[in-house]
């Protein structure tokens, strides 16, 4: 009986010191908790950094969405150079100003139409701008003027593979086609040839011409619109 009385002594004790030390233990747990601790206030400093970083790039990224959503702006037609399709008309305009794409053009339309009117020469220019805004064509003027050049009938414009070195010798005539072709890059109205991709010479008859619609000739030139590919069903 003493035996067991001292025992369940013990154990009460025993029992109230493991309360006290548990106690201790908790409050100690909640101190180390708290918002003062280190390790929290980086964690906090954290979450706080790196929210406000997830909503700039958000941002960014609603703008930039919207920005490629937005449709291009049309061209301003009232901007453009009111052209007449007179010598005396291009013989008024200024100096051409260069640079790749004019020189490419130039070029072009020289090899190409030198011989024909003014308005003919338009035509021309027509035919290359509507591709380089095609995509099936390369996005450049230099890019569509020399597209396919120097694989075997793969050039798409004749004087860049036909063998003759293209040596400019009529001044007169390349004053005047620059003219032509800085007046088309600055936005001269595409009027002339109802969104024409191709022409070709009436003494040749390329077999796409049975195919392609026909908009327009002008001089010695047929011009032609690219067929809208439909999906098969």
């Amino acid at each position: 009986m003493l035996f067991t009385v001292s025992m369940r002594r013990v154990v009460t004790a025993f029992a109230a010191s493991a309360s006290v030390l548990c106690g201790a233990m908790a409050k100690a747990e909640v101190v180390i908790s708290s918002s003062t601790a280190p390790d929290a206030t980086v964690e906090h400093r954290l979450d706080t950094m790196f929210g406000q970083e997830r909503q700039g790039l958000s941002s960014k990224r609603e703008n930039l969405l919207t920005r490629l959503m937005k449709r291009p702006a049309q061209r301003d037609e009232s901007k453009a150079p009111k052209v007449q399709y007179t010598k005396a008309w291009l013989a008024k305009q200024p100096e051409p100003r260069g640079g790749d794409a004019w020189y490419c053009l130039a070029e072009a339309i020289y090899f190409e139409a030198r011989g024909e009117s003014v308005r003919g020469q338009f035509a021309v220019a027509e035919v290359i701008l509507n591709r380089v805004e095609s995509r099936r064509y390369p996005n450049s003027v230099c890019g569509v003027v020399n597209q396919g050049t120097g694989r075997k009938f793969a050039c798409q414009f004749t004087y860049t593979c036909d063998g003759i070195p293209e040596v400019v010798r009529n001044q007169r005539a390349w004053a005047q086609v620059g003219r032509v072709a800085q007046a088309s890059l600055d936005g001269a109205p595409r009027e002339l040839t109802g969104g024409a991709t191709h022409y070709h010479t009436r003494a040749v008859n390329p077999y796409w011409a049975r195919v392609f619609p026909r908009t327009i000739t002008i001089d010695t030139h047929h011009f032609y619109r690219q067929p809208v590919r439909t999906a098969r069903r």
